[in-house]
């Protein structure tokens, strides 16, 4: 991914501003006090985010076992949050969770996390955050692929806890949800399949 840094604060300040009158910067970030600016979102991209909170809302929040943002502010301080937040593509937060609502954003991790990967987005540098701040786990969408990352919270450390992709379509099963996830094959193109893991009736493809 390409990066261009701009040390003009006139500059600087002009594109936020003119972002923010555009609305594209729903999914901009601030990272230690630098303006991050995340490539726009496409229909697809927003289509699947919008899959997610769907299934999400049914299982977790209709249950009443939390909420689920298609999108939110999540950031390590209760003050001066502008300073260091990210704003992952869904959130999940369970009743007697860690993460605290600010109003603005949550103060802390949230328990799960789906954050949609473009060929111009670098999950991998939000890790980092997302494991300081204790998310508990988080699921990495290749948005054209359709492969899957399951990643969860070790010893303060977001590790791999397994993949499903063209060749190992593996069932992924979330230990925060009761939800598992897989990559499946179609003739025309991948499709994610999510299943409860509750013996509750649930079964969708996406």
């Amino acid at each position: 991914m390409s990066a261009t840094l701009v040390l003009d604060s006139g500059v600087s300040r002009q594109l936020v501003r003119e972002r923010k009158e555009k609305g594209i910067d729903g999914h901009d970030e601030v990272w230690e006090g630098i303006y991050v600016m995340s490539p726009e979102a496409n229909l697809e991209h927003q289509d699947l985010a919008m899959d997610f909170a769907n299934i999400f809302s049914e299982v977790v929040k209709k249950a009443g076992l939390g909420r689920v943002h298609a999108g939110a502010n999540v950031s390590d301080r209760r003050t001066n949050w502008k300073k260091n937040y990210r704003v992952p593509d869904v959130v999940v937060v369970l009743h007697g969770g860690r993460a605290e609502d600010c109003d603005t954003h949550w103060l802390g991790g949230p328990d799960f996390l789906v954050e949609i990967e473009g060929p111009d987005d670098d999950i991998e540098k939000k890790l980092p955050f997302y494991s300081k701040v204790g998310v508990r786990e988080l699921l990495i969408v290749d948005r054209d692929a359709r492969s899957l990352r399951l990643l969860r919270q070790a010893g303060g450390t977001l590790v791999l806890a397994g993949h499903s992709e063209l060749g190992t379509a593996a069932w992924l099963a979330s230990e925060v949800l009761p939800l598992a996830f897989r990559r499946r094959a179609n003739r025309s193109k991948p499709h994610i399949e999510v299943k409860r893991t509750d013996g509750k009736s649930g079964h969708w493809i996406i």
